[in-house]
């Protein structure tokens, strides 16, 4: 192999020896920085790019110890190799510069042959650690970017599923300030028509069913609703009561039928008829309306409640978790990218215990693995999610039967970027990710099973975690 080539800082106060390192280095095709003292060669280590330190020890004003313990406390300069060449023949001045972090010791004078292979070797050793700390921040600022696509599809998920509720609750609150007005029209018109206490008695109980069957409404299916709908309207329209179009979608939700509206008509005289019906028409209309509203608005509180347990906000990174409940903020914040065709089975352990764990790093696991899932099913199928204990461990399984995988490509799922899906469907990070945030975060360990209908994830987490000092 050809020598390592590099920019290499010599630190001598011996002008000659200086000289002859430098020439020598050049020579080989290095090129090199000199520092007559160890206060310099600090100063010029802070401002250039060094890749390996020929230090002296005796030196004055800062000797090679001084500047050594400086290099190796420095974050920013720690990983440069240092190779000591000193005077100094004596073991204990080489250990005690190998224990402060020198590369290698070499004594004067020194031997170039030996100096040309301890230089090279340290260079190697440098250009592989740059290429480990270049391959780890590259692997950190991918693994940002997958959860950044995963908050992108969660952001657009979460915007579908907020928006329809919200769409929801905003119809509704226009439609009530219709119904609303219309009510205190039959409401003026009821003050004027001399109820008897007895038919007041009728009024409050016709207003007490109204909102229990706003919380209840009649069981119909959607023909027999029709029909009632239709039945009522007739017998509406028969009696000359205004509006029946209106009032008998209202009269259905209220259990009535055309029986029920007989009854009511030989408690009432005909000039009464037409007003308590349009009042107890819009008052379920009303009541109907607040308990959509209370859904949409229950329906958005749950979106939410399930973004703050899925993402941990405001907790530290290590939570009691509680797993089925992570798997259910996945599901609640995520459920509109499995799609209408896809059923998702519960078969969750009674007593499953809560496990220490990174709350929202584990949610990250299982959105990758319930979306490739439904990715799987292609839009039709079926997912089961199983929790259960074994011992001091808790188990998850992520099960869908879609077509399987390959047996020839499981081996490789868990690699960085592999990915069966079309390219710009998948960066082929997901199952990477979720491998070290189970294997290399919480000591568990993540297995695949498959065959055609039946593709098993298995996640096995510690009830504790491992820490330092534990």
């Amino acid at each position: 192999m050809a020598d390592e080539q590099g920019h290499i800082l010599v630190v001598d106060d011996n002008r000659m020896n200086r000289l002859k390192l430098s020439i020598g280095l050049e020579q080989q095709g290095h090129t090199v920085g000199l520092a007559e003292d160890g206060q310099q060669a600090l100063e010029m280590l802070g401002a250039g790019s060094y890749d390996v330190v020929l230090l002296d020890i005796i030196m004055p004003g800062m000797d090679g110890f001084q500047v050594l313990e400086r290099i190796k406390g420095d974050p920013r300069l720690r990983d440069i190799p240092v190779i000591v060449i000193s005077a100094l023949d004596e073991i204990d001045s080489a250990v005690r510069c190998i224990e402060m972090g020198a590369e290698d010791y070499l004594p004067k004078p020194f031997n170039p042959v030996l100096l040309r292979a301890r230089l090279s070797n340290s260079l190697q050793k440098k250009r592989l650690r740059d290429l480990e700390k270049a391959y780890l921040q590259q692997e950190m600022m991918l693994r940002q970017s997958e959860k950044l696509a995963t908050l992108g599809r969660l952001s657009a998920g979460m915007a579908h599923e907020l928006n329809n509720p919200a769409a929801g609750v905003q119809r509704d609150a226009a439609q009530l300030r219709t119904t609303f007005s219309r009510l205190q029209q039959a409401c003026l018109k009821l003050s004027g028509l001399k109820l008897t206490e007895p038919q007041l008695d009728l009024l409050r109980s016709l207003d007490e069913l109204a909102c229990e069957r706003a919380e209840a409404p009649a069981a119909l299916d959607s023909l027999s609703r029709s029909d009632r709908g239709a039945e009522l309207e007739a017998w509406l329209d028969t009696h000359a009561v205004e509006n029946a179009w209106e009032a008998a979608p209202n009269l259905v939700n209220l259990g009535y039928d055309a029986t029920d509206l007989s009854r009511l008509a030989e408690k009432l005289n005909p000039s009464q008829l037409g007003t308590v019906v349009e009042w107890i028409s819009c008052s379920t209309g009303i009541y109907s309306l607040l308990e959509e509203m209370g859904q949409g608005a229950r329906r958005i509180g749950g979106i939410v409640n399930g973004l703050k347990v899925y993402t941990f906000l405001d907790q530290a990174p290590i939570q009691t978790v509680d797993v089925q409940a992570g798997l259910e903020s996945t599901l609640a914040i995520g459920c509109g990218e499995l799609g209408p065709g896809i059923t998702v089975h519960r078969d969750y352990a009674p007593d499953l215990p809560p496990i220490e764990a990174y709350g929202s790093e584990l949610n990250q696991v299982w959105t990758n693995l319930i979306n490739n899932a439904a990715d799987a099913l292609g839009g039709a199928g079926e997912i089961t999610l199983r929790t259960r204990t074994d011992g001091s461990w808790v188990i998850v399984e992520v099960e869908d039967n879609g077509p399987g995988i390959p047996e020839e490509i499981q081996p490789h799922l868990f690699d960085p970027f592999f990915t069966t899906k079309p390219p710009g469907k998948g960066t082929g990070l997901g199952l990477s990710i979720g491998h070290h945030i189970v294997v290399e975060k919480h000591g568990g360990r993540i297995d695949v099973s498959s065959q055609p209908g039946k593709t098993r994830f298995s996640v096995r987490l510690p009830l504790r975690l491992k820490t330092q000092g534990r």
